[in-house]
């Protein structure tokens, strides 16, 4: 199944937020401040800073699986706007568990393969790459954070693919820096 947007042209502003409410997914409105909106601005965030990494190397492997994992987070992202779980049913793109799940496992393994092993604590930095990916890490750690304390609780698999998420971004930065012969700043 295939969802593409509409042929009409759709305008950017809509004036229905200008109180300070939006809307979930199925029409509810709350409040710009509540806590599910949080959640996915979180994961907004953390989406546009991997866009950033992905602008700033040229990697096309990276490319690809953080192209990847900026799809998935629109499907969490439509997950954390839909408390009700109507959405992931309906569309499969927006549908988010363990294989995924297992799918970034299998990235994080490949990844740590070609990297020296860890001794020490290593400092955010190197490449500007590696930097964006740094600073995704700690954003998608925020984001689980969020996700943990939501009412009603988001499904466990949208959980367990944040945490893995944000290790795979902290070797990915890793990686992007070891393939562009930066030096890792030990602690």
């Amino acid at each position: 199944m295939s969802y593409t947007l509409p042929a009409k042209t759709v305008k950017i502003y809509t004036r229905t937020g200008d109180t300070g409410d939006t809307s979930l997914v199925g029409g509810t409105r709350v409040r710009k401040s509540d806590p599910r909106v949080d959640a996915y601005g979180d994961i907004d965030e953390l989406n546009a800073w991997l866009g950033l990494a992905r602008a700033s190397s040229s990697d096309r492997e990276l490319d690809d699986e953080l192209a990847r994992v900026q799809r998935d987070l629109f499907a969490l992202g439509a997950q954390l706007a839909d408390p009700a779980d109507k959405i992931a049913g309906r569309i499969a793109k927006a549908a988010l568990g363990d294989d995924d799940v297992a799918r970034l496992e299998r990235l994080i393994d490949r990844g740590e393969a070609e990297l020296p092993p860890l001794k020490r604590f290593i400092l955010a930095g190197g490449s500007p790459a590696g930097a964006a990916l740094h600073v995704a890490r700690t954003v998608c750690r925020r984001a689980e954070r969020r996700m943990v304390s939501l009412q009603p609780p988001v499904d466990a698999a949208l959980l367990r693919y944040v945490n893995r998420l944000s290790d795979l971004l902290f070797v990915f930065a890793r990686v992007v820096n070891h393939r562009a012969g930066s030096v890792e700043t030990e602690w």
